[in-house]
């Protein structure tokens, strides 16, 4: 890939700081973020991404290519008021957002280990997603929460499960209008409760915010986005990218699947983990509620949402074995920077000198 040198920007020119809730990590974030506050220009964005692509290591593990396309995707779900929503469409920025979910794509493809395909019908994806998911580890933090974790621990989790659960389902909505039959209708049915089924007091994220805020936290969306590490952030873009690319229709599908058949034993963990470090029902209420909702979620996924969209269009098979793969990947790597952080008697944050 051919690159260019990337510009320089003087930190002292950004007014926009006291309005963005998080700051820039490098070059590239800071151009984007000051482009989508309207307070920097658009046109040589591309050329620095490019340049941020080919110098990055491992774009799963860059915070400043996962700041710059977390800072994109929220402009497209309106989650922080400083960004110019006219911004949302600017040619330049889209480029560079394709730019990153090229690459952020490519390492997925490269990381992910392919499940083997089973028979393009509803029970036998359902089964074969239940197998995969059944082999996950990802309990393991779960049971450290629940048995071991410091109540600062404790802190350190929701703030780093703040980023997606405070938009929480948003990611996996955006599937709604590109799937129809069964599978839409399997969805709209997952997402209908994760959205308080009509109540507002008990749409997921509203739950969440509730449990920041029993916690002694901010439940202002972004206003941990500082303090957590870029496989974090990578694991909300991994969700965008699924989700707003119509081409990826079959691996967010996927990824709902796996995101629900993952969670309903380790959200017991947690409730169990936080009471037992002294939080009360105002904080773990929120994965009280999943226990329940996600045991029959995961059937829903498994078969009528995944299961059925494979029988409908065979040729999105792979892609939602994909996505359920990407899914625990990423989650995994995520979990684990956690976990070993905590093992090695060190947080899990981002130190405010690196934000």
């Amino acid at each position: 890939m051919t690159t260019t040198a990337a510009p320089t920007t003087s930190r002292a020119a950004v007014p926009f700081a006291a309005t963005v809730p998080f700051r820039a990590r490098g070059p590239l974030s800071e151009r984007v973020i000051a482009a989508l506050a309207e307070e920097g220009p658009c046109r040589d964005v591309v050329d620095v991404a490019v340049h941020a692509v080919g110098s990055s290591t491992d774009i799963l593990q860059d915070d400043d290519v996962q700041l710059a396309l977390f800072a994109l995707y929220a402009s497209a779900y309106g989650s922080i008021e400083a960004f110019d929503a006219a911004r949302e469409w600017d040619p330049d920025l889209l480029r560079a957002r394709a730019v990153l979910e090229g690459a952020l794509e490519e390492r997925l493809r490269a990381v992910v280990p392919q499940p083997e395909r089973p028979a393009p019908r509803r029970d036998d994806v359902a089964d074969a997603l239940f197998a995969l998911t059944a082999e996950d580890g990802g309990p393991s933090l779960a049971r450290f929460l629940a048995k071991k974790a410091t109540q600062e621990q404790a802190r350190e989790f929701l703030v780093q499960r703040s980023i997606y659960t405070l938009r929480e389902a948003d990611p996996h909505s955006w599937a709604i209008p590109r799937l129809s039959g069964s599978a839409k209708a399997a969805l709209v049915e997952i997402q209908s409760d994760e959205y308080g089924g009509g109540r507002p007091d008990r749409v997921h994220a509203t739950l969440f915010a509730r449990a920041m805020r029993g916690a002694g936290l901010s439940d202002a969306y972004g206003a941990y986005v500082d303090r957590v590490p870029a496989i974090t952030l990578a694991s909300l873009n991994t969700m965008s990218l699924f989700g707003l690319n119509r081409r990826l229709v079959g691996a967010v599908v996927g990824h709902l699947a796996a995101f629900e058949m993952t969670s309903s034993i380790p959200n017991r963990f947690y409730a169990e983990g936080l009471r037992r470090v002294g939080f009360g029902d105002d904080v773990a209420e929120y994965f009280d509620e999943h226990v329940e909702a996600d045991a029959v979620h995961e059937q829903i996924a498994g078969r009528d949402l995944a299961g059925s969209l494979a029988e409908e269009r065979p040729e999105l098979l792979d892609d939602i074995l994909f996505g359920a793969s990407a899914c625990l990947v990423v989650d995994g790597l995520a979990g684990a920077a956690m976990l070993n952080a905590w093992r090695d008697g060190r947080t899990s944050l981002r130190g405010q000198e690196a934000a």
